[in-house]
């Protein structure tokens, strides 16, 4: 007797550079993706040498090998959302942009223009040709206000300037539904981070938490997308991933805050295992 099969669970597809040191890139979004609870798959669009002290040197992989790459996943996965992270070249860009045009799911875009220390980790003359290849495709663009002022082309320095700029994004862009500000670089002197949810046409919706004061934070601009991405998949609810991936981020800060990784003493990585706990999610 022939038993039908079970459903295929869901797959989050990471597209990415590579970081060695483990702390940002493909290598922290399968840590935040295992950590939350769902299976992640990659797919690597840069190689880079980088540590605690920057990035000194970045290698885009040919746009043809990064298509493949992709199109293996999504041809044996049922993959339910995607997360976009450094592109590198306009070139990846307008390849991956030419994938998602057919594409149903989520697609959550952090736009990795320059590094925490930074250096520009995008080879592009022109922004204004990222959105039409990648941005007008995705659903979810998660900025800090940094990459929220380079996408605007004006300065930010306060929430009411970085909220104007995202509406302006969406209403640029049909196909996005939701703009996420992550205020960890908005308003730096405020004891409080803000971070942001815009969606058109809807209450926009504001997760408070208490600055920490760590040393490990390399990587939290990746860590915080791909959380979102993962909490968007288990709830398929803009409102509790954005509450959840604050939640995450707060607790997996806190938990880094104390331990001591690499010999710079400063912008170290964030310890992902540390929230491989039950009440993660708060269940």
């Amino acid at each position: 007797m022939n038993h039908p099969l079970p459903q295929l669970s869901p797959t989050v597809l990471t597209i990415a550079g590579s970081d060695p040191s483990g702390g940002a890139g493909i290598q922290a979004d399968l840590k935040t993706m295992t950590a939350i609870g769902v299976y992640g798959a990659a797919a690597i669009t840069c190689i880079t040498v980088q540590n605690s002290r920057g990035v000194t040197e970045s290698v885009a992989l040919d746009g043809g090998l990064v298509v493949r790459q992709v199109q293996a996943v999504l041809s044996d996965h049922r993959v339910t959302h995607i997360k976009i992270g450094m592109v590198g070249t306009l070139e990846i860009a307008s390849a991956l942009g030419k994938i998602l045009a057919g594409y149903q799911g989520e697609v959550i875009y952090d736009p990795v223009l320059t590094s925490t220390t930074g250096q520009s980790l995008l080879c592009c003359s022109s922004l204004a040709e990222l959105s039409d290849h990648l941005i007008s495709k995705v659903t979810v663009l998660t900025p800090n206000c940094l990459e929220l002022a380079q996408l605007c082309q004006q300065d930010i320095a306060t929430p009411e300037v970085a909220l104007a700029c995202a509406r302006m994004i969406l209403a640029r862009h049909t196909h996005l539904r939701a703009v996420i500000i992550k205020g960890g670089h908005l308003e730096p002197e405020n004891p409080d981070i803000h971070d942001y949810l815009v969606m058109k046409n809807q209450e926009i919706r504001t997760s408070k938490r208490i600055r920490i004061n760590s040393a490990n934070l390399h990587g939290t601009g990746c860590t915080y997308a791909s959380a979102f991405a993962a909490f968007h998949c288990r709830e398929n609810d803009y409102d509790k991933a954005f509450f959840l991936t604050s939640a995450y981020m707060d607790r997996l800060i806190n938990a880094g805050s104390s331990i001591s990784l690499v010999k710079s003493g400063i912008n170290g990585p964030l310890v992902h295992a540390y929230s491989i706990r039950p009440e993660i999610d708060g269940r």
